[in-house]
């Protein structure tokens, strides 16, 4: 996966990319009560000084026709440098681009023919976080690394109030590990629940804490890695201390 030291990061990118290629991408479906519903993507390429990323999500179901695209540019330590997204939310185009700009995050949006800017507070370990994203909740698993679960920020491009979008705190809560298959190979399940604005999403990571399954807060849909399949645990998990 990708690195999360900087410092290893520009002795040997050569090596790192090699080693990490596994999670540099994936692929995986979106499902809304064990129907697939769509699918998405990310896939991560290395810089001289992080990474270019772009994520793709497609989503065609009763009451929700949806379409994602979004690059980004993040920096060795994957902190955000600049973002932009086009989507389309039944029938209706958004275009947003977000960037660090003296020390704050210039939020710019268009939608329905008007376009908005905000400035938010800007913060080092800050996700831009759009709807049904596996890029930007890779993104998240390293950040949690390098921070130790603290610290960590989400930029919703979401419309709040007056602002075009907001930033809030994300709590993170590691549970015990669980058990699952990869393209039919068993595999170790690691389980974090990150809280964000008071809602849940469940996050299922593999040993090189590459996403494998999300269950998102919106009801009933959930993103699972192609090939991946979770073993249900024998009953509920409690937080592991």
């Amino acid at each position: 996966m990708r690195t999360f030291d900087s410092y290893a990061f520009a002795v040997s990118l050569a090596l790192i990319s090699a080693a990490n290629a596994w999670a540099q991408s994936g692929s995986f479906e979106v499902a809304q009560g064990g129907h697939t519903v769509g699918t998405a993507s990310f896939n991560f390429s290395a810089t001289s000084d992080g990474y270019d990323s772009t994520s793709l999500v497609r989503v065609a179901m009763q009451g929700l026709d949806y379409s994602l695209s979004k690059t980004e540019i993040l920096s060795a330590a994957n902190e955000l440098k600049h973002v932009q997204l086009s989507a389309t939310v039944n029938g209706s185009a958004v275009n947003v681009t977000a960037a660090p700009d003296s020390a704050q995050l210039l939020l710019n949006v268009s939608a329905n023919g008007r376009s908005s800017t905000a400035r938010l507070a800007e913060y080092p370990a800050a996700v831009f976080l759009p709807d049904f994203d596996p890029g930007a909740l890779e993104t998240l698993l390293a950040l949690a690394v390098t921070r130790n679960n603290r610290d960590l920020w989400a930029i919703i491009p979401k419309q709040t109030g007056s602002e075009p979008g907001s930033v809030a705190p994300i709590e993170l809560a590691t549970y015990a590990d669980e058990q699952g298959t990869q393209n039919g190979k068993p595999i170790t399940v690691h389980h974090l629940v990150a809280t964000i604005a008071g809602a849940k999403t469940d996050l299922f990571s593999g040993p090189e804490n590459q996403l494998l399954q999300a269950e998102l807060p919106q009801e009933g849909f959930v993103l699972v890695r192609k090939g991946f399949v979770l073993t249900p645990p024998a009953k509920p998990q409690a937080p592991a201390s």
